[in-house]
This record gives structure tokens, sequence and C-alpha cells, in this order.
């Protein structure tokens, strides 16, 4: 599975107001590993920066002067994440100004959503902490995701700050190391008839009283309710033993 972890900076919070793309950062994960590759660029956004948002992020329209127009980059963006399941923190933001920079192309490339799948993290971080904060420090605080280096807001930074909270967040993981290209997974020698990712099940056997306690509690429910389920399973598996 293709996994493409994005975020954007913008001019503003609208690109319904006119507001434009100033940073794309991606970061590419192959069956939820970084395989080193990442994409990212500085946009001339042709226009100011609304009041605030330039603060955030530390750019400058001096800066981003001589950069690419998006115009200038699509090409190489979309063959970046053609076919890939984008993971975004707050999708609909900067989907909708991805959407809005395409428009802006006389719709000749078509849209976004009709060559990727969305993800949401957002979404994901709210189902599994309601009512807490989710934002992508939040989520680093309390999945252990180290971010003490994210002084301004960056789009290959964040993308890769989320890539690892992703992570965390839906199964558990830490550290993936962006700094060195994953390496394939060693093999690792499964016996016959056992699940390669579930391995050796401990085998638990009850002791004598625990055996007493279950069957004195199967004959109370039989008792009470006039069948017992529990009873009703063992008999057939005697019956074909």
């Amino acid at each position: 599975m293709r996994q493409i972890v994005l975020d954007t900076e913008t001019t503003g919070l609208s690109w319904e107001k006119g507001n434009r793309i100033v940073e794309i950062g991606c970061v590419e994960l192959v069956e939820r590993r970084p395989s080193g590759r990442t994409f990212q660029r500085y946009l001339n956004p042709e226009r100011e920066f609304e009041t605030g948002a330039q603060e955030v992020t530390g750019l400058t329209l001096e800066f981003l002067a001589d950069k690419p127009r998006f115009a200038e980059v699509v090409e190489e963006f979309l063959e970046f994440v053609d076919g890939a399941e984008l993971v975004i923190h707050n999708a609909a933001f900067d989907m909708g100004f991805l959407e809005a920079e395409l428009g802006l192309l006389g719709g000749r490339h078509g849209r976004l959503r009709d060559r990727v799948m969305v993800l949401d993290s957002l979404e994901l971080a709210r189902q599994r902490y309601p009512g807490q904060r989710n934002s992508l420090d939040a989520l680093c605080r309390r999945l252990g995701v180290d971010n003490s280096h994210r002084q301004l807001h960056g789009a290959l930074l964040d993308a890769q700050l989320l890539a690892e909270a992703y992570l965390a967040l839906t199964a558990g993981q830490g550290e993936i190391g962006f700094e060195s290209v994953a390496t394939e997974a060693p093999v690792v020698p499964v016996a016959p008839g056992l699940s390669p990712s579930r391995g050796n099940r401990p085998r638990v056997v009850p002791s004598a009283e625990e055996l007493d306690a279950h069957a004195a509690r199967i004959e109370a429910i039989r008792a009470k309710s006039g069948i017992s389920l529990w009873r009703s399973m063992e008999d057939v598996e005697e019956r074909a033993a």
C-alpha cells in the first residue's frame, strides 16, 4: 500500500477568498514504512499574505519571489501523488486549496480527488480521543512524537511529524527513522499452520479451582434460563470428537 502524508502552507485560511499555496510537503510511505522519497516545493503565490499567516510559517514574499508558480510544478506533484492514499490532517483544508490551484489552471489536469484516495487523520484522532485537543502538536505530545524542533509551521516538517503521529495513532508505532531509507523487514520463519501475522499464541491452562468455578457458573445460568448455550456447544464438541 502506497500512502503520501501531505501538508500545505498558505497565504491565508480560505481559498475561496483567493488565498494561495506557498509550500507543499509530502512524505511517501510504502506498506506503512518511509520509502525515503519526499516532495517539497516553495511556491510564489503571486499575492500578499493575510494578517497573521506570514508569522505562522516565517515565509516572506521576498523569499518566495524567485520560487516557481504552482503551474510550474503541477506535473511533478501529480506524478508523485498519483494513485496513492493521501494522509492529511484536516483534509478538507488542504484538498480545498489543491483543488482550487488545479482549477486556476483551467481544469486540464482534472480533479485531484479523482487521482487519489484521502484519509483525514484529524477525524481518526477525534474518534480515538473525543473531546480532546487533536491538533498536530497535541497529537505529537500525546503519542510521544518529538516535535521540539517545530518552531514554525513548515509543510515538509509537518508532513514528517504527521507520518510519525499517524503510524502511532493507527498501530502503536513510534519513531520511524526519516533520516535513513527503510530497509526490507527480515523474514521470520513460521511453523506450518500458523498465521505469520499472529505467531504462536500462549497456551493458558486453567486450574482445578477455576474449572470448578466455571462449571458452577454454567450450571447457575442453565438453572435460571432453562438452557445453556455453552453447555450445548460442549455437547456438540463431545459428539464430534
